[in-house]
């Protein structure tokens, strides 16, 4: 029998429910919209930045439970969402905040979830939960309000989506394309095309920073109609979903690569781009979500505290297994770290694995060593988290002017 892991009430509404595939329950209660919903269960172990957290298309069908253990205090603003609406589709709190604190404040999270119709719970088990999970691995959930009936519940769930197989980038992507120019002071450098897989408000307007115009395209888009835009660089983003059922992105980057336009991905970007150059792609454990993951540039050694948002990675490639390196609990069996200088072969010449994260030896960068694409699996625009990878953006930059193709305004 599953066991049931009881939590009491963590503020005022009305009694919920949340039960686990395999039948863990939880009891407290309701925050945000009544009601009931589905998705992976997954946690996220920021400290600040639920807003971000709860507007990244990254986080779309799963349900975020927050490690940290007071939710809210800052309210909602407009300024600071990540995309056009909130994406994950249930919230799990220890503790919601009775009052938001913030001069930016327009109202408060518990507001918010009930305008856009998002199910939540509060729970006084979220460490409970977070443990689980890590011991568990991520499954499938459902949070409901005004019931007890785990079981029915339960079958709910088990009748639900799983998220291996899932093509999630071409429901939360643009409808249509749009453009994010430089502030004004800042003149048109580079011309970028940015296929939007789930890409975040923060990511183009730190492209746009640097003298990018950058015209966002949709998650379908073909490599002609991505040339069409005549870029000096093409980005792939970040996104939700398996990166084994995005083919067609998969097929872009292929067809870009193939033209020597400069290539920079992250996140769901770097895994398609991983796919494209003949690596494979399978389902971390618990994955890395949070704004605190350690890691390591192989090429210098040095260490970046990095914002991370996925449950798949890249596969190790074979010309690097057995190096020395970090085996992870996340990782396959048998699967280690790459050490500096370690490269395969691809379609597009020799490439190289340029850094690992160093709690799990997870692959979280690639780069083509005769031509100008690279990626990372984490979130250099820091939206939210630190900044210690935020280079990144110059790194494309650099490459687009050593593919001669920068200033293109003056071309």
């Amino acid at each position: 029998m599953a066991p049931s892991l009881i939590a009491g009430s963590g503020g005022p509404g009305a009694p919920a429910i949340l039960v686990l595939e395999d039948g863990t329950t939880f009891r407290g209660t309701g925050f945000g919209a009544d009601g009931e919903t589905f998705g992976e269960m997954v946690f996220n172990t920021g400290m600040t930045g639920y807003q971000e957290t709860l507007t990244d298309p990254s986080y779309a069908r799963q349900i975020v439970a927050m490690t940290a253990p007071h939710i809210g205090n800052t309210g909602i603003n407009d300024e600071d969402p990540e995309s056009r609406r909130i994406w994950v589709s249930g919230y799990v709190v220890r503790e919601p905040a009775r009052m938001a604190s913030n001069w930016r404040s327009q109202r408060s999270l518990a507001d918010e979830l009930r305008a856009q119709g998002i199910t939540g719970i509060a729970i006084t088990g979220t460490r409970a939960l977070t443990r689980h999970l890590r011991e568990r691995g991520a499954m499938r959930a459902g949070i409901a309000t005004g019931t007890g009936d785990a079981g029915a519940l339960r079958e709910r769930v088990l009748a639900s989506p799983q998220m291996t197989g899932a093509d999630l980038a071409r429901e939360v992507t643009t409808d249509a394309a749009y453009t994010v120019s430089p502030p004004d002071g800042v003149p048109v450098r580079y011309q970028v095309a940015a296929v939007d897989l789930g890409i975040k408000t923060a990511t183009p307007l730190a492209m746009a920073r640097r003298g990018c115009q950058v015209t966002v395209l949709p998650a379908a888009s073909s490599t002609a109609d991505i040339l069409a835009c005549g870029p000096d660089g093409v980005f792939f983003s970040n996104g939700p979903g398996d990166p084994a059922a995005a083919g067609y992105a998969v097929e872009a980057v292929r067809g870009v690569l193939a033209r020597g336009v400069p290539v920079f991905g992250i996140c769901l970007g770097s895994q398609v781009l991983g796919r494209a150059l003949g690596l494979g792609t399978y389902k971390l454990r618990f994955g890395h979500r949070g704004v605190n993951q350690p890691v390591k540039d192989l090429a210098t050694g040095q260490v970046h505290i990095t914002s991370h948002n996925h449950g798949f990675a890249v596969a190790m490639p074979a010309a690097a297994e057995g190096r020395p390196g970090q085996h992870g609990a996340e990782g396959r069996p048998g699967q280690p770290g790459a050490s500096p200088g370690a490269t395969f072969d691809t379609d597009f010449g020799p490439a190289q694995i340029t850094h690992v994260n160093l709690n799990d030896g997870v692959v979280e960068g690639l780069r083509l060593l005769d031509q100008p694409a690279f990626s990372v699996q984490y979130h250099p625009e820091a939206a939210p988290g630190p900044h210690d990878a935020s280079g990144l953006f110059e790194k494309f930059c650099a490459l687009m002017d050593g593919a001669g193709r920068g200033a293109h305004a003056q071309a």
